[in-house]
């Protein structure tokens, strides 16, 4: 593949970015046998992400599943979207791009040395052999070769829906679910806090809400009771008040660890939001976090960098969920309390 073909290919990696396509089909008009490759790739791509939104049709019908929400779907079709752009750009992808290319003339992966050639493997002439049920459990032959029949096609492909299914679940566990209740009923704190800071109520929102799952997940004590802290500050040395341990997710290195950690625990919502704006106002750790008022990505990457979460994507979760139509429309309601629908 030639240079020109091979920036184009990788500025194409992302769904989100067109430019490559212009790139790509200059490239295609210069030497349209040079770009086959990654013109093929793209079809794979568009073809997997037709695939994929069938499937998730077919699962709907059968309707909502537990949790599922407008915002949650939405963040599933753009995963969908780069899941099988991603597919399509590595390796051998899942087959059609080989194939297509082979069919247009072009030159295909070859068959890895010492290999032998198989029905599914591109430009391969041997004679399919019966896959042994020990080796291959889920019935999808060799993943490094094309499937060699329509059933292990299928089964990889439904392999794939599940796998992103579960990386979905994970990435998601943080959206919205209940953000009215949430928002009406720590508006009152969070405005207190926020003046303090030099921030927006929404800006300090969006943070406890990443921090509690919307109120649903804060540490608590054996006993069960909770601890209050809206925002996963923990207990150092210098805290004398009452505290709670609870296995809590670090980043270290950029890779998740299971650690056991102490945090603060306070009598009321008012209190912790009270601790929490005392600990930004106060800490010069944070200087560059405070006036940042509606510039919630300015305030999250200064929070990051001021040492407050070793998550590596915590501003931009805060930034989802500052912006997400949940956190939009309980804003709204709070504006307009004819809106809100009685108890």
């Amino acid at each position: 593949m030639s240079d020109a073909a091979l920036s184009a290919n990788a500025s194409l990696s992302t769904w989100t970015n067109l430019s490559g396509f212009d790139q790509l089909r200059a490239q295609a008009q210069q030497n349209g046998k040079a770009a086959l490759p990654a013109v093929a790739k793209q079809f794979e791509a568009l073809f997997t992400q037709m695939m994929l939104k069938s499937m998730r049709a077919a699962s709907d019908s059968f309707g909502d599943a537990m949790g599922d929400s407008d915002a949650g779907k939405a963040y599933r079709d753009l995963f969908d979207q780069q899941l099988s752009v991603s597919l399509s750009q590595g390796g051998n992808g899942i087959g059609i791009a080989q194939m297509l290319i082979r069919q247009l003339g072009g030159t295909a992966t070859p068959t890895p040395a010492g290999a032998g050639a198989s029905i599914g493997t591109v430009g391969g002439s041997g004679t399919p052999t019966a896959a042994d049920p020990a080796a291959d459990p889920d019935g999808i032959g060799d993943p490094t070769q094309l499937p060699a029949t329509a059933d292990q096609f299928q089964r990889r492909l439904a392999n794939v829906v599940e796998a992103g299914r579960e990386v979905g679940r994970s990435a998601m566990k943080w959206l919205p679910q209940d953000a009215q209740e949430f928002v009406r009923a720590l508006a009152p704190y969070a405005e207190a806090a926020a003046q303090k800071l030099g921030l927006s109520v929404r800006t300090v929102l969006a943070q406890a809400a990443l921090e509690t799952q919307w109120g649903k997940r804060m540490p608590r004590s054996a006993d069960g009771s909770t601890s209050f802290n809206l925002f996963g500050i923990k207990a150092g040395e210098s805290w004398d008040g009452r505290k709670v341990g609870v296995p809590t997710l670090e980043y270290e290195g950029g890779v998740a660890v299971r650690r056991r950690a102490q945090f603060r625990a306070y009598d009321s919502p008012a209190q912790s939001f009270k601790d929490y704006a005392n600990l930004i106002a106060s800490n010069p750790r944070y200087a560059a976090a405070r006036g940042h008022g509606d510039d919630v990505r300015g305030f999250a990457r200064a929070l990051v960098r001021g040492g407050y979460a070793t998550d590596p994507s915590y501003a931009e979760k805060i930034s989802a969920i500052a912006s997400s139509p949940q956190m939009r429309d309980a804003l709204a309601a709070l504006k307009n309390p004819a809106s809100v629908p009685n108890e």
